[in-house]
């Protein structure tokens, strides 16, 4: 047994309390080592007075008294390419417990507790234990359950729809007239929104994230000028209200951006910076190595990346939070959005997010909020800052293996396994998944325009676990390389749309709806993996179902054993003991019960 390799901390996301009657525990081995992992708990504070013969272990019989413990099998949780993750869910009955590990490997066992490794598992007192002190309501991870179910639709204003000319710059660009550049404009608008309400709802869409729509001088808005003011360009406060009304009516929610990180070199407070130097009532806001302030040859103060026309705020200033809270609270009490989308959020002081979740979460209890984080994000996802990240760090190994067939299905387990188990099931059941956005390339590009590989990426996208993302247009084959490429006006011409591809994905999104099991409600496990055919089947299995989800993304043919009838949820027809999937293509089952 490589014991060094065994891993656990009594830290999330290793253990946490998932809701208040329930505690979930994680532990890692090395991979292939382990056969089998017992959890051994206990109230701290329960004992029994005498032996019970019929334990399987040894303690002094001398003792007076033990304490009291059950055991308990836990779960094979998938495996990365380094190590297993074995995971089990307990609800102690008075709210506290004290727990470790039985760790069985090639007919060896030992006993893995906070205090270190034993023989036997020792019971003179429980202080060798992990601990779960006590389960308080107030500590459990409320992530808005109504996430859950939302099938996300980014949105990037200027490009989406303009369905009012009469508030276009003088310098607008006719629809679609020439490829997009980081300083053209094409119309987009609220107005834009509101006339293709239908069509999203048709498509089965029930969350609009919109970039950013407060004032600024760029097409993308992440140069903000004033974050309680809507940009003209987009229409007036009216429309975006008549616009949150229809949308929350046809079910949609709303997730507006913000980046709180830097503004516009242009904000008001920024060019007071400039006017009055270290006399300015402003100069703290930033972050200002000397004075004056200089933007060339590089600028004496931060700013974002090394873009001098974005100085960096001071988010640890208090007249800046006051400032910023403000905004976060604003958006929510007087126009309803249901959340916020932070750019750059992990360049933000964890404090600032802290008492901007209190603010939001004050203003709208079932808010959501979601950070722009591409790195490992434990640290903004304990229950006090976000809900979710956006889940880059998943969505090159769907696109490297589904788009570009760069990697192996063993090394997309790997993946999955890796990120699912580095987040509590709070999280991940919120997470924002993606496959493309404004800030890289489009998946259908990635692919090189084959739709077939389209097809299986959202197949696969729209049966994980968490939030989906679709970014706009992608349902209808739009194409773009890296930005500004990817934000290529929609193209609203049924003649023009791929009709097939967006066939496919509406009837996917259906399936997500009337299938909870297809998504939140199962666990997620890879089944008939291999690696030479590129091919692998998903288990998804809930109290109420058990579906299987085949995946073929090599050039031949694949057949899948199974045990049980099924039916396609696709196409109606029924299975009994092998389906075969055609290349590049898949298939959801629903194992049929009796």
């Amino acid at each position: 047994m490589n014991k060094a390799a065994v891993f656990h901390r009594a830290l999330s996301p290793y253990v946490y309390t998932y809701d208040r009657d329930t505690v979930h525990i994680r532990l890692m081995s090395a991979k292939g080592d382990v056969d089998r992992v017992e959890l051994i708990h206990g109230d701290p504070y329960e004992w029994d007075a005498e032996k019970e013969e019929d334990r399987d272990w040894n303690f002094d019989p001398d003792k007076e008294k033990f304490w009291k413990t059950a055991t308990a099998e836990m779960t094979f949780a998938g495996s990365d390419a380094t190590h297993d993750f074995w995971f089990i869910a307990i609800q102690p009955k008075k709210k506290r417990v004290r727990y470790g590990f039985r760790v069985h490997a090639d007919g060896e066992s030992a006993v893995y507790t906070e205090r270190g490794w034993y023989d036997e598992v020792p019971l003179d007192h429980p202080g060798y234990y992990f601990a779960v002190p006590y389960m308080n309501a107030v500590d459990v991870f409320d992530t808005p359950a109504w996430v859950k179910d939302t099938v996300w639709y980014q949105i990037f204003p200027d490009r989406f729809a303009n369905g009012d000319v009469t508030n276009d710059r003088p310098d607008t660009i006719a629809w679609g007239a020439e490829a997009p550049a980081f300083n053209n404009h094409f119309g987009g608008d609220f107005q834009g929104v509101i006339d293709h309400i239908d069509y999203l709802k048709d498509l089965g869409i029930t969350g609009i994230y919109f970039c950013p729509v407060f004032v600024a001088p760029s097409n993308h808005k992440y140069d903000t000028l004033d974050y309680l003011r809507l940009d003209p360009s987009f229409g007036t406060e009216e429309t975006f209200r008549e616009m949150v009304r229809l949308l929350h009516q046809n079910g949609i929610r709303i997730l507006l951006d913000a980046v709180f990180n830097h503004v516009s070199v242009e904000h008001p407070a920024f060019q007071d910076v400039l006017a009055h130097g270290k006399e300015s009532q402003y100069a703290n806001w930033f972050m200002i190595d000397s004075f004056p302030v200089q933007s060339t040859p590089i600028p004496n103060y931060e700013v974002f990346a090394f873009e001098s026309n974005m100085p960096k705020l001071n988010t640890a200033h208090p007249d800046v939070k006051d400032y910023l809270l403000k905004v976060g609270r604003y958006w929510v009490e007087e126009f309803g959005v249901d959340g916020w989308r932070l750019d750059v959020a992990s360049e933000v002081d964890h404090a600032f997010w802290r008492e901007f979740r209190r603010e939001v979460r004050a203003a709208n209890p079932e808010a959501y909020i979601v950070g722009e984080c591409w790195t490992d994000s434990q640290g903004w996802l304990l229950g006090d800052q976000f809900d979710a990240v956006m889940n880059y760090g998943l969505t090159e190994a769907f696109l490297t293996f589904f788009a570009t067939n760069e990697s192996t299905a063993s090394a997309f387990s790997h993946a999955v396994a890796r990120n699912l188990n580095s987040n509590t099931m709070n999280v991940n059941e919120v997470m924002f998944n993606l496959v493309d956005s404004h800030d890289t390339p489009r998946a259908l590009t990635r692919a090189d325009g084959n739709r077939e590989r389209m097809k299986l990426l959202m197949l696969s996208l729209l049966t994980f676990t968490g939030s989906p993302v679709i970014y706009y247009g992608d349902e209808i084959g739009l194409t773009g390389g890296q930005d500004p490429d990817n934000r290529k006006c929609m193209v609203w011409d049924p003649a023009e749309q791929d009709a097939d591809l967006l066939a496919y994905i509406t009837r996917l999104i259906d399936l997500r709806k009337q299938h909870p099991g297809l998504a939140n409600a199962s666990g997620y496990q890879f089944e008939q993996l291999n690696d030479a055919s590129a091919s692998f089947l998903i288990r998804r299995q809930s109290d109420e179902a058990t579906y299987l989800i085949l995946f073929n993304n090599g050039s031949e043919d694949v057949h899948f054993d199974l045990t049980d009838p099924t039916v396609d949820l696709m196409d109606g027809q029924r299975y009994t003991e092998s389906v075969t999937v055609g290349r590049v293509s898949g298939k959801i089952l629903q194992i049929e019960q009796e």
